[in-house]
C-alpha cells in the first residue's frame, strides 16, 4: 500500500477511468510512487492529445424549418432492421474488392488482368447469398429470361434449379445458376464464350470446384468442400449443350 489508501493495481484502473485523477486517495498515491505517477502523465498527455484533435470547430447547422405533421396516423413505423449475416459481409467484401481492382485496372492498365479462375472464385463469394439448400425450383419464367434458348440448351437430367441469376464475368453477361448437390448447393456458371484448353481446379473459403472445357465455352462448377463434383460434373455436362 505504501502507506496511502490506494495500491498500485486499484490506481492503475481508477486513473484509466478517470484521467483527470479527481477520485479519492489518486493524488497521494501518486505522490509516493513514481511508475504510478509516470502512467498518470502519459494517460493525461494523451487524453490532451485527444481532446485537441477533436477540438475542430464546426459551423453551426441550420435546418429548414419542417411542417408540422397533418395527423399522428401518417407517421409509420420503419421495421427493425436485420443484422447482416457473415455471408452478406463476405459478400459486400468481394463485391468491392472486385470493383476496387477494375477500377484499378481502368487508371493503370499495366495491372494484370485477373485470371478466368480468379474471377469466378470472387463472384461467388459476392454471390454467397445464392447457395442456399432448398426444395423449391426457380419459375420457368426466370430461368427463361436467365438462359436463352439462342445460346444454350439444357436438358431435365441437370438437376433441380433453385437460383437463377444474368451475372457479368469477364465483362460477359453469363447464366448463374445453383443446382441442388448430394452434400449441399452447386453453383454452374455457364460461360459459351470462354474456351480454355483444359480443367481448371477451383479453390477457396469452403469451395470444392473445377472449370471444364465444353465446345467453343466452358462451364464452371463449383460445390462445397465435401461435394463430389466429379459426379455433378458429368451430370452436368451431359445436360448443356451450346445453341451456337
Amino acid at each position: 500500500m505504501n502507506g496511502t489508501s490506494m495500491n498500485c493495481e486499484s490506481y492503475r484502473q481508477a486513473i484509466a477511468e478517470d484521467p483527470s485523477e479527481s477520485f479519492g486517495g489518486g493524488a497521494l498515491h501518486a505522490e509516493s510512487c513514481a511508475s504510478c505517477r509516470a502512467a498518470r502523465d502519459e494517460l493525461q498527455a494523451l487524453d490532451r492529445r485527444i481532446a485537441a484533435a477533436l477540438n475542430i470547430p464546426v459551423p453551426a447547422l441550420e435546418l429548414p424549418e419542417l411542417p408540422e405533421p397533418e395527423v399522428a396516423a401518417s407517421v409509420s413505423t420503419l421495421p427493425q432492421r436485420r443484422r447482416m449475416s457473415t455471408p452478406t459481409w463476405f459478400g459486400m467484401a468481394a463485391g468491392i474488392a472486385l470493383a476496387a481492382y477494375f477500377g484499378l485496372q481502368a487508371l493503370a492498365p499495366d495491372v494484370p488482368p485477373l485470371s478466368l479462375a480468379d474471377q469466378v472464385v470472387a463472384h461467388l463469394d459476392h454471390e454467397a447469398g445464392s447457395r442456399v439448400i432448398s426444395n423449391d425450383p426457380v419459375s420457368e419464367r426466370t430461368l427463361n429470361s436467365v438462359v436463352s434458348k439462342e445460346v444454350v440448351q439444357m436438358s431435365p437430367g441437370i438437376g433441380l434449379i433453385t437460383y437463377a441469376r444474368s451475372c457479368e464475368i469477364n465483362g460477359r453477361i453469363i447464366p448463374h445458376l445453383v443446382i441442388q448437390g448430394e452434400r449441399g448447393p452447386v453453383t454452374l456458371l455457364l460461360l459459351p464464350d470462354e474456351p480454355i484448353d483444359g480443367p481448371i481446379p477451383l479453390t477457396g473459403r469452403s469451395i470444392n470446384g473445377v472449370i471444364l472445357p465444353l465446345g467453343e465455352g466452358s462451364i464452371a462448377i463449383i460445390g462445397v468442400s465435401d461435394e463430389r463434383i466429379d459426379d455433378v460434373s458429368h451430370r452436368v455436362i451431359d445436360s448443356v449443350k451450346w445453341s451456337t
